[in-house]
């Protein structure tokens, strides 16, 4: 083996030189930190039986950004508490940036998933609507049955997955569409697991 192809030794370095290059240097305290906050959010929106508190939480991507929620839950798992609420706030700010893109695929995908459309709740499926049941799901995790929101959101995922292969135009859509299918079975999941009081 020339001495260019030599596998080099990993070198060690402390945690300021990580930091400094951007590296988190705790990921033990990152994980505690991910389900530590999740769990907050939920038993104080859960304890607080307040609408102003509840509206607040809904909303709480619009005050700290949707950036400070994905670095703190998008790397856990889709079957966490974290990892539920990431994709709960995501598809919140999806609909609400792309209301008449979520209306278009939802109208298209009911005739596809009517079990679905019953669950999800969207009636007529217009771009309101559609934000206004985002809403009522991420209220439902704090006011109401969390596994019922979860499986309403799994729901919404599915009618609007089946919408948009049905007006796909590429694969790009299609690839999107199985994502949104995927995120429905890990919103199904998580749903049975907070019923087993299994979901951390």
């Amino acid at each position: 083996m020339t001495e260019s192809h030599r596998p080099r030794r990993p070198s060690y370095r402390n945690p300021a030189a990580l930091e400094a290059l951007g590296v988190p240097s705790d990921p033990i305290a990152e994980l505690h930190a991910a389900h530590e906050t999740a769990a907050v959010l939920v038993h104080t929106g859960r304890a607080a039986r307040d609408p102003a508190v509840t509206a607040r939480l809904v909303a709480i991507v619009d005050d700290i950004g949707l950036g400070t929620l994905a670095d703190l839950w998008s790397s856990r798992p889709a079957r966490s508490l974290p990892g539920a609420l990431w994709r709960l706030y995501l598809l919140r700010e999806w609909v609400g940036t792309d209301p008449q893109g979520a209306a278009r695929e939802y109208a298209a995908g009911v005739r596809f998933t009517e079990p679905n459309h019953a669950v999800a709740g969207v009636d007529p499926p217009g771009p309101l609507e559609v934000q206004r049941v985002a809403d009522e799901i991420l209220r439902g995790v704090f006011d109401g049955d969390f596994a019922i929101a979860l499986e309403r959101a799994a729901a919404f995922c599915l009618v609007v997955a089946a919408g948009r292969a049905d007006v796909a135009e590429g694969t790009r859509e299609l690839v999107h569409a199985g994502r949104l299918q995927d995120m429905a079975s890990d919103l199904t999941a998580c749903a049975h697991l907070w019923r087993a009081d299994g979901l951390e």
